[in-house]
Formats: C-alpha cells, sequence, structure tokens
C-alpha cells in the first residue's frame, strides 16, 4: 500500500467520529484532502463545517457542504486534521501547508481533535520536520535570532504568505525533547503569532494508518 492508498484508508476511518447534526472543524494538507474527497459518504451528517485554510474552504464547498466562520459556530464538537509529525502521546508537529493558525484556533475550540497520520509520521521524538513559525514580517529577522539561541536553524519560506498575510520561518535542527516547554518558549518571543507544535492542546485521538490496519492512539 502506497503512501496516498494509506491516506485514504486512515481518512475514512476518521469518517467514524462525525456524528449527526454535527458542525465540525476540519484541517488542511494531504490527508486532510484524502478526507474531504469522502465527506459524500457522511454529508448528511454534517450541518456545516468550520474550515482551517481557503483552501479546505474551497474543497469543502465544492461538495455542497455550507463552511461557516468559528465566531458562527462557537465551541465545536470535533476537529479532524492531519500533522507533519506526531509522538504516540498525541503531541503534534504541524504547518507544512502554512495554515497552523488557524489550525490551532479550531483545535482549540473543538472538544474532541481526531488527528490522522500514515505511519511514515509516526516519530519518537519530534523535530526531524522542520518545525514552522508563522512570523510578522516586520519582526522576521529578530525573531530569527532568538530562535539561533535556541539551537534552531530558521529558514524563510520563500515566496510563501500564509491566510493571514505573515511569513513561515521553517526551524531546522531542534530535537524537540520537551514539546510543552518549547511551544510557550517561542510563543513567547515577539513577533511571532504561533509555532506548529501542537503540545499544550496535544490530539484526543491519533488514528495511524500503517498499511494493514489502523492503529489508534
Amino acid at each position: 500500500m502506497n503512501q496516498d492508498e494509506k491516506k485514504a484508508t486512515v481518512a475514512a476511518a476518521a469518517l467514524d467520529y462525525i456524528e449527526n447534526g454535527q458542525i465540525i472543524g476540519i484541517g488542511s494538507g494531504t490527508t486532510v484532502h484524502a478526507l474531504i474527497n469522502q465527506l459524500s459518504r457522511v454529508k448528511n451528517k454534517i450541518e456545516a463545517v468550520v474550515s482551517s485554510s481557503e483552501l479546505t474552504t474551497k474543497m469543502i464547498q465544492e461538495k455542497d457542504i455550507r463552511v461557516i466562520d468559528l465566531k458562527e459556530s462557537g465551541p465545536l464538537p470535533l476537529y479532524i486534521d492531519g500533522a507533519d509529525e506526531s509522538t504516540s502521546k498525541k503531541q503534534l508537529v504541524k504547518g507544512g501547508g502554512g495554515a497552523l493558525t488557524r489550525e490551532k484556533i479550531i483545535a482549540n475550540a473543538s472538544k474532541s481533535f481526531v488527528c490522522m497520520i500514515d505511519d511514515s509520521k509516526l516519530v519518537k521524538v519530534l523535530g526531524k520536520f522542520p518545525l514552522p513559525i508563522e512570523v510578522i514580517g516586520m519582526a522576521q529577522s529578530v525573531v530569527a535570532l532568538e530562535l539561533i539561541k535556541i539551537g534552531g536553524r530558521p529558514v524563510y519560506r520563500d515566496g510563501f504568505k500564509t491566510d493571514n498575510g505573515n511569513i513561515i520561518l521553517d526551524v531546522y535542527n531542534l530535537e524537540i525533547s520537551q514539546p510543552i516547554a518549547l511551544e510557550e518558549k517561542i510563543n513567547n518571543i515577539p513577533g511571532v503569532v504561533t509555532n506548529g507544535l501542537f503540545a499544550l492542546r496535544p490530539a484526543d485521538h491519533l488514528l495511524v494508518s500503517n498499511g494493514n490496519n489502523i492503529e489508534l492512539f
């Protein structure tokens, strides 16, 4: 089973968490695209969706499913998203697609966060995947200097702007043994909007496709 097939399989498993009449949050990324491609199977259960990115919104609307703002929905029962890395403790690195801030907002507004990945993204220690950080443009150089002080190698994501109009610094060379402490530390740097660590608010359910079955954490 190739990676695309694994993504489709784990996305199908995530559909089981959707209950009748729910307004749900949906994230972004290629595994989420696999989920959206299968949403027609449970379309009658979904009252509306709160979306984490402009691309996700477009794809969901193409399925004739209503998309609303978080200010209209209020707290959500369920948020479904993928991740770039996850530990078995369900702490994540997200933001490879650049939607980390909206993803984090919706995750924090949701009672249950279901994360779906293939087994290549399950790691013992976070950090092999560069940590994305959304930064206000004027603060790029000063934030980068602070990230170097904590041992990272920040790289400007050239030619990319987030849906919020900000830039992304991808930070390499981090071995994230204490993700909660690092998430807090980076978020306290002036100019940082947020970072791609989801440790303060980890996933509640982690679904991992290994090609033969779905592991649950």
